[in-house]
């Protein structure tokens, strides 16, 4: 944080509705989740042979990335396009990050079927360096530890090492722009899992450029993420919304948004598969919903009038985070199919349970933000708005 905006916690009661409400999801959660490590996944998820991933995948690590991505774009914006005026954003955008990709890390477990053999994915004598998995485990892995890394001065602040600080900030630029490459490296990964999938994803979602799509859509994603946390920091905090930083960034996403859709089109039409979004069929119906969450905050703030209303911002970067979230369930599960679906008798709707761990995930993003901005330096020092 610079010195023209120094951080401070913002203090308050942990105890209150909020942390209440996570903490019985999250209690809800380690009950599914003792039972599926005992009983295995057939005891709480509805995965089966067709379908052998379902949610945990698609929301908790592939989703889950995609929304920590806030740090990534904001920390492209700051400390490569030199734009220092969003170093206020860098903290709670990296704090959201921390957290999103830590989980995600952790949600992996939770789908594998042997998940005691989960030290396999980080042992040197099984890696397997021509998997797109495992260089996607890698580098989530290690961007886990630089974002620690990274946001650890936050801790140093408040305990008072300011010489270890010190001598961090000489080093810091390295991790910085380790954890600029990392996320550009496993995003458009996520998106290499569908292409050599071949034949089982639906046209819709196949393309060679698949990890450039994911890559953008995860840059625009994290402006939307910084859009959405900002507003309900403020809102929650009674603290002014930091509209003079919002609205450049929200025209930047726009920017970044108005790339993804040319390239998007220009694929679907080159490659001509967009016949396949005018057949009377799910998987066209779910690509017009996610094209009208990419395509609404065009209407929400498109104009610089548009986008001086705090309302209208938040309700765009909700559009992105939905469409988003769309594009890759779209791809991961509507526009899935191994060739053992329902003409073998498999399907799959995700189990109560799988969502109830889902919702507890969120959960502990939500209470560990809420702990560690109520008692750390992360957002930028201001009175309470009235």
């Amino acid at each position: 944080m610079s010195a023209h905006h120094p951080a401070a916690p913002v203090g308050g009661k942990l105890f209150n509705l909020p942390v209440m409400i996570c903490s019985v999801f999250i209690a809800a959660m380690v009950a599914i989740l003792f039972v599926r490590f005992v009983f295995g996944l057939g005891a709480v998820t509805n995965l089966n042979d067709g379908y052998p991933w379902g949610i945990w995948v698609v929301f908790d690590v592939v989703i889950g990335s995609a929304f920590a991505c806030g740090g990534f774009s904001v920390a492209m914006l700051v400390y490569i396009f030199n734009r220092g005026r969003y170093h206020p954003l860098v903290r709670p955008a990296l704090l959201a990050s921390l957290f999103g990709y830590t989980l995600a890390g952790v949600g992996v477990l939770f789908d594998l079927g042997r998940w005691w053999n989960f030290w396999h994915i980080l042992w040197p004598g099984y890696a397997n360096p021509n998997s797109v998995m495992f260089e996607v485990a890698v580098c989530i892995s290690a961007y886990v530890i630089v974002m620690w890394i990274e946001f650890s001065p936050v801790f140093m602040e408040q305990w008072g090492l300011k010489v270890q600080k010190q001598k961090l900030e000489k080093v810091l630029f390295f991790f910085i722009a380790l954890g600029t490459l990392l996320p550009m490296m496993h995003q458009s990964s996520l998106g290499t899992m569908l292409v050599v999938m071949g034949p089982q994803i639906n046209p819709l979602w196949q393309t060679p450029i698949v990890p450039l799509l994911y890559l953008l859509s995860a840059i625009t994603i994290g402006y939307g993420i910084v859009l959405f946390e900002s507003c309900v920091a403020a809102s929650a905090y009674r603290r002014q919304i930091e509209m003079h930083l919002l609205q450049p960034i929200a025209k930047i996403m726009l920017g970044v948004l108005a790339v993804f859709m040319l390239v998007r089109f220009g694929d679907l039409v080159f490659r001509g598969a967009f016949g396949h979004a005018l057949s009377p069929s799910l998987e066209a119906l779910f690509f017009w919903l996610e094209t009208a969450c990419f395509a609404a905050p065009f209407l929400i703030v498109g104009t610089p009038g548009a986008r001086r209303n705090p309302a209208r911002i938040f309700i765009a970067g909700c559009a992105i985070m939905m469409g988003g979230v769309l594009l890759r369930i779209n791809g991961f599960l509507i526009g899935y199919d191994t060739g053992l679906g329902v003409d073998h008798g498999w399907n799959y709707f995700p189990s109560i349970a799988e969502m109830i761990v889902t919702i507890g995930m969120f959960a502990i993003e939500v209470l560990a933000y809420i702990v560690i901005t109520r008692r750390f330096p992360v957002l930028a020092r201001e009175g309470a708005a009235h």
